[in-house]
């Protein structure tokens, strides 16, 4: 057979080096080799040896120079698809990422140049007449579960692999990969009845006297096989009662390996809801299209919070999995997935992944691989599970499509459905978003025809949405009440409490007080590092930094000018708690904010409580505002609804709208409408006036004519350039050489309007980050316009074809960031 080549991607961080590799893969590896597999090559000069991965595979080349031979093929089966190797390509190109940083979230959690095949005998029935496959299954005899990498060391046979292809087919081998260098199966007693006892026999057999027998018996009759651990928690009973019955010839006792389980508590079932008339209009129709091969492959659910897009989500899955496919579900950040989580294992068991960052990478990578190895068809995650490696993908479902934590923070910096499109794209699949407040990207796509509109206009438990009260704070202060809380707030908090329901009270902002002020001066304190005002927290009494985390103590006179006039200004949710605890000494009150949910498996607690009915208050930032269902819960507090709307960011009006809205959907999801105060001192902004009105087409109506004025998405595309370093002199000359070079270029594409679509080099809003000065370039550009300036920014930012002087400075490329901050 002639020998072909392989392109492989190098793990090599060096810019310069971002490229494929081709390498010859002699004859003897053409069968083994598959593209998704790892291989083993001389690099470079000194012919180091390092790995790779492979990601194409070509018969001839065109190119023309001395090629290196591959060494040796580490996998026996691809670690990532061919589908999600076209998506980790379209990524680099679509953000402006190196092929590494494209291919970090698809790989397996770890570093993948760690993962390692295993291999484990399950049964020596197997007569092979192929003195190779007789010598493999002798080795793993005597070795229980070995390295690939060490069976092949040891028993040298040419063409290996596919001698194990072949065992592993026959079912006398499994090969599994762990990041681990040895493995050892965690294994855990477990009984069944024989199964050719009838219950008679058996009595006969322990005998009447045997109580604590029978017991046991019963029980396992009841459940067919259980581990010792749970029959001696459920009788009470002891292990020599288990094997007592062994003796006498009733169970069988055998071992079962254990895996780490993300879902670690049990949960009960949720049943299967009857869709109400408006849910099985969007049911029917999304499922018309994926069965008769319709017209549209994306939807949008724009549904009033409430309305039962979940069970119309669980719905779809249903159908997906009698149809033999695979299920992505995608909810915006870890608070939300709790309850997301007990839902789809309540409804469909250990068919269910779950991905997230608050998973061990260990649990991580036994989620991955159970979804690899076809054990699950459903995964439930953040952000990061849309790279889930499912091999028949037949849906992806993103929940509350609006939200910000969607888009990655770090390179590359993918908006998750844009990923979503191009995999659905790429796999045959479907996309269904769903949402109370559609990005306006995703709203206006859906009213020109590019996704299929869906609406749910009516809450699932037939009530009207929760009245919203605005109150004019400025009003509150002319009246004398100089207190964080309206009259108005305060009186429906006695009247809530009296009825015995449950209140929320949001507030996007941690801490005690927002910042330290001189009121001689006007110092404000700020971070060392940071341009940015530090935080005040009372129960450590001391300042932090959101931004850097560095902290200092409290300073009792002003810095700038001595005088002892300096204090706290400003409100947090810290000081909420500590009001809320005075004004209601009896209530039962809890905060949730990033503060008080860093420990593992205090999210769950929290919502524990308040789903049980154990918190009458709730006080907390934007991860309580949306996904969360407590029946209970009739009154939102929204403390202060202008915090977003104040910043610098073309998105801060729509962030507002959606955070007001998804705060008051928490209200009146039990029998009884909900009440949502919400204090402001901007009540006739139209963003504020339709959040109270709960008016989403009226707020996209203001909000459009505004984006299309002043060229911001969805009529052009945003390029953000970030130029930071150490030194400001040198950030601010950098920035200006970069200007003057893409300068050129737009002013040759838009004439005399080109200062409309390249804006800077300003200092960005947030000056200094980490000791590091930010300066920012920002390219508005349309459609036809972004692919070019993507090669053009490439070529002077990243490959440096100016020869600029970028030393010990970074720059940052962000594709229509969710914040210009």
């Amino acid at each position: 057979m002639k020998h072909k080549y392989a392109k492989l991607i190098i793990d090599n961080n060096a810019s310069k080096l971002d490229k494929l590799f081709t390498y010859i893969l002699g004859e003897e590896l053409v069968d083994a080799a598959q593209i998704g597999m790892r291989v083993i090559v001389p690099f470079g000069r000194g012919n180091k040896i390092v790995k790779g991965l492979i990601v194409d595979i070509l018969d001839e080349t065109k190119e023309n120079y001395k090629f290196k031979k591959v060494i040796d093929v580490l996998d026996d089966k691809p670690i990532i698809s061919n589908s999600l190797i076209q998506l980790g390509t379209w990524i680099k190109e679509e953000y402006i990422s190196t092929y590494l940083e494209a291919f970090q979230p698809i790989l397996p959690p770890g570093d993948y140049k760690k993962v390692n095949t295993f291999i484990e005998l399950l049964t020596l029935d197997y007569d092979s007449n192929l003195p190779q496959e007789n010598k493999i299954i002798e080795y793993l005899n005597l070795n229980e579960i070995v390295l690939l990498s060490e069976l092949k060391k040891d028993i040298n046979i040419l063409n290996i692999n596919k001698h194990i292809k072949d065992l592993e087919k026959l079912g006398v081998i499994e090969t599994t990969i762990d990041i681990k260098t040895s493995i050892k199966k965690k294994k855990e007693k477990w009984a069944k009845i024989d199964s050719e006892l009838s219950f008679g026999d058996i009595e006969k057999l322990v005998g009447t006297r045997a109580l604590k027998q029978l017991e046991v018996v019963r029980l396992l009759y009841d459940n067919k096989e259980m581990s010792f651990e749970e029959i001696m928690l459920t009788l009470g009973t002891s292990l020599s009662t288990i094997k007592s019955l062994e003796e006498k010839g009733v169970i069988s006792i055998f071992e079962k390996v254990i895996n780490r389980e993300a879902v670690k508590k049990d949960i009960a079932r949720y049943e299967k809801h009857v869709l109400n008339a408006e849910q099985v209009v969007v049911f029917k129709e999304i499922m018309d299209n994926i069965n008769n091969n319709g017209a549209y492959k994306e939807f949008l659910i724009h549904g009033i919070t409430g309305s039962g897009k979940t069970e119309i989500y669980l719905q779809i899955v249903e159908e997906m999995i009698k149809n033999g496919k695979d299920t992505i579900i995608l909810v915006p950040e870890i608070s939300l997935t709790p309850q997301t989580i007990d839902r789809f294992v309540g409804r469909f068991g250990s068919n269910v992944a779950v991905i997230h960052s608050k998973l061990s990478q260990g649990e991580r990578f036994d989620e991955w691989r159970k979804i690899k190895q076809g054990k699950v068809k459903i995964v439930v995650g953040a952000r990061s599970a849309i790279f889930a490696p499912f091999k028949n993908l037949g849906m992806i479902i993103i929940d509350e499509e609006h939200e910000s934590t969607y888009k990655s923070s770090q390179n590359p910096k993918y908006q998750t459905v844009e990923v979503a499109r191009k995999r659905v794209e790429l796999e045959g699949s479907s996309l269904v978003l769903g949402t109370a407040t559609p990005s306006l990207e995703t709203y206006y796509k859906a009213l020109s025809g590019e996704i299929k509109l869906l609406e749910l206009n009516k809450r699932a438990n037939k009530l009207n949405l929760p009245e919203v009260i605005s109150v004019d704070m400025r009003e509150e202060l002319k009246d004398g009440n100089k207190s964080i809380f309206s009259q108005t707030l305060y009186e429906s908090m006695i009247d809530t409490l009296n009825k015995g329901k449950q209140i929320i009270l949001f507030l996007n902002r941690r801490g005690f007080s927002s910042f330290i002020s001189c009121r001689s001066c006007g110092y404000v304190v700020k971070c060392k590092s940071c341009e940015i005002s530090m935080t005040y927290y009372k129960r450590v009494n001391r300042l932090r930094c959101h931004y850097c985390g560095e902290t200092e103590e409290v300073p009792k006179l002003c810095p700038e000018c001595g005088s002892k006039y300096i204090k706290h200004f400003g409100i947090g949710t810290e000081q909420i708690e500590e009001m809320v605890r005075e004004f209601f000494p009896k209530s039962r009150i809890k905060r949730m904010d990033s503060d008080t949910t860093s420990k593992k498996g205090s999210y769950e607690s929290i919502l524990g409580e308040m789903k049980n009915g154990e918190i009458d208050i709730l006080i907390g930032t934007q991860m309580i505002s949306k996904g969360l269902d407590f029946e209970n819960v009739s009154l939102v507090g929204i403390i202060a609804a202008d915090t977003t709307l104040n910043l610098p960011d073309y998105r801060a009006p729509e962030k507002s709208f959606q955070l007001i809205t998804q705060v008051s959907g928490r209200s009146g999801r039990g029998k009884e409408q909900g009440k949502v105060v919400l204090q402001t001192y901007n009540p006739d902004h139209y963003s504020i006036v339709h959040a109270q009105k709960q008016d989403y087409i009226g707020f996209y109506n203001s909000e459009i004519v505004l984006r299309e004025e002043f060229l911001y998405p969805p009529f052009l595309n945003i390029m953000n350039i970030l130029i930071y370093g150490k030194s400001k002199l040198n950030v601010g000359k950098l920035s200006k050489e970069i200007y003057n070079i893409i300068g050129r270029d737009i002013q040759n594409v838009y004439g005399e309007d080109y200062r409309k679509h390249i804006i800077g080099p300003n200092p960005a809003p947030i000056e200094k980050i980490k000791d590091n000065f930010r300066y920012q370039i920002i390219l508005k550009l349309n459609d036809n316009h972004t692919d070019i300036f993507k090669t053009i920014v490439k070529r002077v930012c990243i490959y440096n074809e100016h020869k600029l002087n970028m030393n010990d400075i970074r720059i940052s490329i962000d594709i229509n960031p969710v914040n210009m901050l």
